[in-house]
């Protein structure tokens, strides 16, 4: 195409806009078992009701599965990310999840997951782990201090529970995004689960959403008092011609959206990147019609993902 401005993958267009992004507050914990299907039912259990800090406190996900070399005891393990707006807010989820959902799960222990010494997110405060949760001991729980570490040992009904004291919390960014145009919804779905595929394939990043995508993607505000958003009308294919927000043209059948927390604006940028790269894979001829992402005109947060930016050098694109 002649437009300068235009840039096409595999006959997807790839909008001149951004996915804008704010400062949060995350921290990784390690969950290990006596089996691998433990551990997931653990880390389930505490990433769930975490898709959206409008709603549910934090945002959380499993960041990846861990062999029995990469964890702490030598067990099964994996790696969840939980990310919120204050560092009160993510001590108070930290503190109910691991206590109603890790504890509680037959064999678990947890761990801090972020080392201070080579992090590359700025470090913020740290959040309390097992200096809370032991008081579930009921004056039983042992300390112990490791390497300068102190853990705890609370007795149940399996044998122990080990949790570390505290797990260090760091400066991070939430609210990446890809909106991703099909022509209906089995292109869509094809191109969000691509998109997301990517993603999990990369460490600091989890997408929150139910299968890491969300169909009901908002804008700020609403008609009703008291609701703070509502339904992102400028792109719900029902609306085309009815709303004079509609961003959509007549062949848009169905639009899915992908958020991305990350520990540090690099890691949103690599996430984006890598799920424009496997969306756009699949091209105009499946259906996959456009890409596009949410901001508000630069005024939600500092963190701006320029779509072309990070799209250059993906192969079949021309800017």
């Amino acid at each position: 195409m002649s437009d300068p401005a235009t840039l096409l993958i595999n006959g997807t267009l790839i909008d001149a806009t951004f996915a804008e992004a704010f400062p949060m507050k995350a921290t990784r914990l390690v969950i290990t078992a006596h089996t691998p299907a433990w551990v997931m039912h653990a880390a389930h259990s505490l990433t769930g009701f975490a898709t959206s800090v409008i709603g549910c406190g934090c945002e959380a996900g499993v960041e990846c599965a861990l062999a029995p070399d990469q964890t702490p005891d030598g067990r099964p393990g994996v790696s969840v990310l939980l990310f919120a707006v204050s560092s009160k807010e993510l001590a108070k989820q930290i503190g109910r999840r691991v206590g109603q959902c890790v504890l509680t799960c037959p064999t678990s222990a947890v761990y801090g997951g972020i080392d201070p010494e080579t992090s590359q997110a700025p470090l913020s405060d740290r959040a309390p782990l097992g200096s809370g949760l032991r008081f579930f001991g009921d004056g039983w729980q042992i300390s112990k201090l490791l390497g300068g570490t102190r853990y705890w040992r609370v007795p149940v009904m399996d044998g122990e529970f080990v949790c570390e004291e505290a797990t260090q919390t760091v400066k991070a960014v939430g609210g990446g995004n890809l909106i991703l145009l099909a022509r209906d919804v089995d292109a869509a779905l094809a191109a969000a689960e691509a998109a997301v595929a990517a993603m999990r394939m990369l460490p600091n990043v989890i997408m929150p959403f139910p299968g890491g995508v969300v169909r009901s993607g908002s804008k700020v505000g609403s008609k009703y008092k008291g609701a703070s958003a509502s339904t992102n009308d400028a792109f719900c294919p029902t609306l085309v011609g009815l709303s004079a927000r509609s961003e959509l043209s007549a062949d848009v059948g169905c639009v899915l959206e992908v958020v991305i927390d990350g520990l540090t604006d690099a890691d949103v940028s690599a996430a984006m990147r890598a799920g424009i790269g496997a969306a756009a894979g699949l091209g105009e001829p499946a259906g996959v019609l456009r890409i596009s992402a949410g901001n508000y005109g630069g005024k939600l947060g500092p963190y701006h993902f320029h779509l072309h930016s990070l799209a250059q050098g993906l192969e079949g694109g021309r800017a």
